[in-house]
Parts: structure tokens; C-alpha cells; sequence
């Protein structure tokens, strides 16, 4: 399982610390799966998070709709858009998942 190898990864403590503000500060549901961690609320997924070499991704599963105010996000696929960690600035972050959710809600 992805989780297993994130919680063993050497940014082991940056994904833990992101995992905690999914699912404690924005009460998303944590679904584990074989090559993913994915988050969830109510009106269907949000993300998914996982370690690289270089920090963490979290990519938002409708995040063309989301406003790249701090120029953050990569990707140019048709749906999906990722925002790679490396430290956490909690305004960037806080930014991105609050947008998230609530295109996810408007979406549903």
C-alpha cells in the first residue's frame, strides 16, 4: 500500500503533518489505497496525497476549476492538477484545499 511507504518515506513527517490537516482540520475521509491515498468528503473526492523525492503532492481531482493565485499548481492534464510540498506555508495550502472542497461541493 501507498500509505506504508509514505509513513516509512524521509518526508515521512510532512505527508503526516498534511494528513492531519485533511482529515482533522477539513474532516475529509482518508480512503487507503494500493498506489494512492485519497481524501474524500460527502459530495465525492477531493484529493490525493503522496511522497516523492522531493517532498509531498497533493493533487486535486477537479483542480483546472481552482485559481492558481500563487502559481503553484502543475499539471496539464484535463481534470487534475497537483501542488508538490516541500515546506508548509499554511496559507498556500489552506488556499488550494478550501477551493478544493468547495468545487467539489458546486460540482457534485
Amino acid at each position: 500500500m501507498q500509505y506504508e511507504v509514505d509513513v516509512k518515506s524521509e518526508h515521512s513527517a510532512l505527508f503526516l503533518l498534511l494528513r492531519n490537516i485533511l482529515i482533522e482540520d477539513y474532516k475529509l475521509l482518508e480512503t487507503r489505497k494500493q498506489r494512492i491515498t485519497s481524501y474524500s468528503d460527502p459530495c465525492g473526492g477531493v484529493c490525493h496525497m503522496r511522497t516523492t523525492k522531493n517532498g509531498v503532492d497533493i493533487g486535486f481531482l477537479k483542480g483546472v476549476h481552482m485559481v492558481d493565485t500563487y502559481n503553484q499548481l502543475t499539471g496539464t492534464g484535463k481534470v487534475m492538477r497537483v501542488l508538490p510540498i516541500k515546506t508548509v506555508e499554511l496559507k498556500v495550502i489552506t488556499h488550494y484545499l478550501t477551493q478544493a472542497i468547495d468545487i467539489n461541493r458546486a460540482t457534485r
